[in-house]
């Protein structure tokens, strides 16, 4: 049986993505890992995932740890994966909008993180007082 490493691909057999086609991008723990499809190729979203949950194939993709979906579907397309399972390939306006979407969710998160920050500050310093 395949080990679920970086780069593993893999099905999923449970939930509303069942049947689709998954990356292993990181393991969190024993019994959770962070897979990517990614959503516009295969349909998964980026999310923790239970281990079995997942039947890992003969595939393997060469990527780094928690690579972008951009990375990934790089990574599909060398090993020619896109062709043999039958995957539409996005064009590279799909791609575009899909970055477009990523990037404000990033700046949201920042923002909210210096809120937070800012919110501490104020604290410790009424205490201080």
């Amino acid at each position: 049986m395949a080990t679920l490493e970086v780069g593993r691909l893999c099905i999923k057999t449970a939930g509303r993505e069942a049947g689709r086609y998954c990356v292993v991008l990181k393991k969190i723990d024993n019994n959770f890992i962070l897979v990517t499809g990614p959503k516009i190729l295969t349909g998964v979203k980026r999310r923790k995932c239970n281990v079995e949950h997942l039947e890992p194939t003969q595939y393997m993709l060469k990527i780094k740890e928690e690579a972008n979906d951009k990375e990934v579907i790089d990574a599909y397309e060398k090993e020619g994966l896109i062709s043999k399972l039958n995957l539409k390939k996005p064009s590279p306006e799909e791609l575009k909008e899909e970055e477009k979407v990523e990037k404000p969710k990033e700046k949201e998160v920042k923002k909210e993180k210096a809120e937070k920050q800012k919110k501490e500050v104020k604290k410790t310093t009424k205490k201080a007082k």
